[in-house]
């Protein structure tokens, strides 16, 4: 059975609830939000013994959590992350960090396409690639096949210095299927997303930093302040210009420069009739602080 919980005011862990707990989610307030009580809504993969792995239930209760924040106008931004590892049992070696470690392979014995074609036409990539809100990946450790794919879904990747990124499909006879391929090209060029998909080598975050796959690399033990610090910043901004922005820098992707600019300009001229552009400017005249009211 899954459990899906409301928002709340105060930070308060609660949990999408199939088998184990596979996804917890964490709404955590904002000071200084307006409309006030903004949450920053943190998602953690908790399935640490499989290195956060994808699987079918991860999927679907990742897109039941699309639909949780779509509906819920407190909720500003989402920060999805991968549990830490359980400590080690009967002297057993520790297994490494990990954000997600791609799909759970076991789930593709014996499929054939019918199988798995209506699972990858609706999966949870497509979903969180497609929320209106700033989406944000907190990545420690491995971030292989699914899990780049995952990365790649989400706005701004942070990642601590021991990460790792990949897309190992091709070991398997497979290429990547959760956007990985489009996504990885537009963010990092064709050459080197290529060379990514043929070879299906790891590279490391200062790699991943300096090709443009993420945004910032930082240590394990700075990687969730650093996160939370940006997702504060985004959460304070009007709510609704936030949306405006994110849909109007995404048009990027795929209309062509000169369609762009003009969706730009009819976005900014549209601003113009908003509450929030009177608040904003007031704001900034009378060195106030803005207290939007998201319309």
């Amino acid at each position: 059975m899954t459990c899906i919980q409301p928002y709340v005011q105060t930070s308060v862990l609660f949990r999408l609830c199939m088998n184990d707990d596979i996804l917890l989610i964490e709404n955590v307030p904002v000071e200084g939000t307006f409309p006030e009580g903004g949450l920053i809504s943190v998602w953690t993969l908790n399935r640490p013994d499989k290195l956060n792995s994808l699987n079918s239930d991860s999927h679907k209760l990742l897109k039941e959590a699309c639909d949780m924040v779509e509906s819920n106008d407190l909720i500003r931004v989402i920060v999805i992350t991968g549990a830490q590892p359980n400590p080690p049992k009967d002297g057993k070696k520790p297994k490494p960090s990990s954000f997600a470690a791609g799909a759970d392979i076991s789930e593709f014995v014996g499929k054939n396409s019918d199988d798995v074609r209506d699972f990858f036409e609706d999966n949870a990539w497509e979903k969180i690639w497609n929320l209106s809100k700033p989406t944000i990946a907190m990545i420690d450790g491995f971030a292989l096949g699914g899990g780049t794919e995952l990365a790649l879904s989400c706005d701004i990747r942070i990642a601590s210095n021991r990460s790792k990124f990949g897309t190992p499909e091709i070991n398997l006879g497979l290429i990547p299927g959760g956007g990985g391929t489009q996504r990885l090209c537009r963010l990092i060029g064709y050459g080197k997303a290529l060379e990514m998909v043929l070879t299906g080598e790891m590279i490391d975050s200062e790699k991943a930093f300096s090709c443009g796959l993420i945004n910032l690399v930082t240590t394990p033990e700075d990687l969730k302040e650093n996160t939370m610090k940006l997702a504060e910043n985004i959460a304070r901004k009007s709510p609704y210009t936030t949306k405006v922005a994110k849909r109007t820098v995404r048009a990027s992707l795929d209309l062509p420069f000169s369609e762009g600019v003009l969706m730009e300009r009819s976005e900014f001229v549209a601003l113009f009739d908003t509450e929030d552009k009177e608040i904003g400017v007031n704001a900034f005249l009378n060195r106030e602080s803005p207290k939007w009211l998201g319309k």
